[in-house]
């Protein structure tokens, strides 16, 4: 009897060791995610030595040094070539802000000043740029999809037009679930799409109306992200268009365009939202002309390696971006942009999870890869070179975990997961969370097209299941209302405007840490799994990656 029961026992104390295992072996590098190492290393990268972080500027070099440095430091391996740089080849454009926009018609001139009433540059790869009477035509929202039966370009030739658009989609204006996806903001509603879409129709400038609620943050984003040095991929498609204008209107200033073609404006908005809408000639002709000051230059993607123990040709990818806006010497007092939550936040958990991993008491068994990437204020170029041109195999990359603009208001109930349904590393986030006591919500701002905003939407455009999983709302004594109101403000107040400082009696690192540990134990999942997660059916990009994962079948 006594030896039967100490066998049960022996058994049942196997079996609690054995599922708590996992926890024992991550104990140590939990503990090593610490709010001082934070600090510090946000301290640094959101210094103004830095610069604000511009690509390919002193401010770069000093960032990457930095990351090299602490990446080295720790213990992990260059990922490109023997080096933890990955150059990325940029042109560097440069518009004079003196240039002045004339819209012409049979009753009277508008001249519209750049930064107060529009914001313009060009792709193309020349010195003088000049836009010369070119006929004005409102293309609603400026979209041409099959997926959805709608083409804002249908029986109009638009060859060396000029076109005006809406930012977001349709569904948008209107709240109905049955136009695109009411009001979540596709891949259509992106300025970056409209300008590309245009481009495609062989335009010659395009213009988008902005509007706060719609483009999801307030003129002043536009003036700072728009104004100063544009950088582009060198083998881009827009350079190689007849596209040479592109930019900007103030809704102040589409109005006065609108009504000096005597077209009312708040009724050419609602029709563009009907299915029936056709592209509206304003009868007026737009002119610029312009120097544009082209330069060539690399920036820099940087990528370090911890190996795996048993599949160590498998990755898994945490990311975050590390540029900013630089120093924009148009504005008094403070000039720097250092971008302290958005990213020097994400590039700091980036290097503390990098020094968790190698803390392990025994290595995970995939290679995880930590990849800080340029250029994505730019138009996410940093990821879009990565996965056009990887490291390290896409079909050998289990997943892609980013993070961009950390919490800084304190502990929630919650995180935020981008595009929550998409693919099976979902599932990883939410047990994770569970774990914690905490639960998943989904994307609470669905207008403002979050899934498209950030790195991880290259890897998933290339068929590679990625999680955006962000800071929650529900704060923890204040509640989810409260927590949805500080996010808006922050965005109003703060994003890409010099405000974006490092703030460390102001913010609150507690929820922040927990966040990061979730990153940790997600990856760490993930690294130890022997399957693929996968794109859940239905997924757009779920084609990509089954076509991928047949070559290695």
């Amino acid at each position: 009897m006594f030896r039967r029961n100490f066998v049960f026992v022996v058994l049942i104390c196997g079996l609690f060791i054995s599922c708590n295992d996992e926890n024992i072996k991550v104990v140590k590098a939990l503990e090593s995610i610490e709010e001082d190492d934070i600090k510090r290393h946000i301290a640094v990268i959101a210094s103004d030595e830095f610069q604000g972080r511009a690509p390919a500027t002193e401010g770069e070099q000093k960032t990457i040094r930095y990351l090299a440095e602490q990446f080295e430091k720790a213990g992990l391996k260059p990922a490109s070539n023997g080096s933890f740089f990955q150059e990325v080849p940029l042109v560097k454009l440069t518009a004079d802000p003196m240039m002045k926009l004339e819209i012409t018609g049979v009753s009277q001139k508008i001249s519209l000043k750049f930064s107060d009433d529009f914001i313009g540059g060009t792709p193309q790869l020349k010195e003088n740029i000049s836009l010369n009477n070119s006929d004005i035509i409102f293309v609603g929202y400026g979209i041409n999809s099959p997926e959805y039966g709608w083409n804002d370009y249908e029986g109009i030739d638009v060859r060396g037009k000029t076109v005006i658009m809406l930012v977001n989609d349709p569904g948008y204006a209107t709240g109905d679930t049955l136009l695109f996806k009411g009001k979540e903001m596709t891949i259509y509603g992106r300025w970056t799409y409209k300008f590309e879409e245009a481009a495609r129709q062989r335009a010659a400038g395009a213009f988008i109306i902005h509007e706060t609620g719609a483009a999801a943050y307030p003129w002043a984003v536009v003036q700072n992200s728009w104004s100063g040095p544009q950088y582009y991929l060198r083998e881009n498609d827009l350079a190689k268009s007849a596209l040479q204008v592109k930019g900007w209107f103030t809704n102040e200033s589409a109005r006065k365009i609108f009504e000096s073609a005597g077209i009312d404006f708040d009724s050419a908005i609602t029709s563009a939202a009907q299915r029936d809408f056709k592209p509206i000639s304003l009868n007026l002709k737009a002119s610029v002309s312009f120097n544009n000051k082209v330069e060539y230059a690399v920036s820099n993607n940087v990528a370090a390696v911890w190996p795996g123990s048993e599949r160590s040709d498998e990755y898994v990818i945490y990311m975050a971006h590390w540029d900013h806006f630089g120093v924009n010497p148009s504005f008094e007092g403070d000039s720097v942009l250092n971008g302290a939550v958005d990213n020097a936040t994400g590039t700091a958990a980036l290097i503390e999870l990098a020094e968790a991993f190698t803390l392990l008491p025994e290595k995970q068994k995939r290679s995880i890869m930590f990849l800080s990437v340029t250029c994505e204020e730019q138009g996410l170029l940093g990821s879009r070179y990565y996965a056009e041109n990887p490291l390290v195999p896409l079909n050998k990359t289990a997943g892609v975990i980013n993070m961009d603009g950390l919490n800084i208001l304190g502990r929630t109930k919650d995180m935020t997961i981008i595009g929550l349904g998409n693919s099976e590393l979902d599932d990883y986030a939410l047990e994770v969370l569970g774990k914690y006591d905490r639960y998943a919500n989904p994307d609470q701002f669905p207008e403002k097209g979050n899934y498209f905003r950030s790195d991880h939407y290259n890897f998933a455009r290339a068929g590679v299941p990625a999680l955006y999983l962000g800071k929650g709302v529900d704060d923890v004594s204040k509640g989810k209302e409260w927590g949805m109101a500080q996010s808006e403000k922050w965005i109003m107040e703060n994003y890409h405007k010099p405000s974006d400082n490092y703030e460390p009696d102001i913010w609150k690192f507690d929820g922040m840490i927990e966040d990061i540990k979730v990153y940790f134990e997600i990856g760490y999942k993930l690294s130890n799994t022997d399957r693929f997660p996968e794109w859940k059916p239905g997924s757009q990009f779920k084609p990509a990656r089954d076509e991928m994962m047949m070559r290695i079948q």
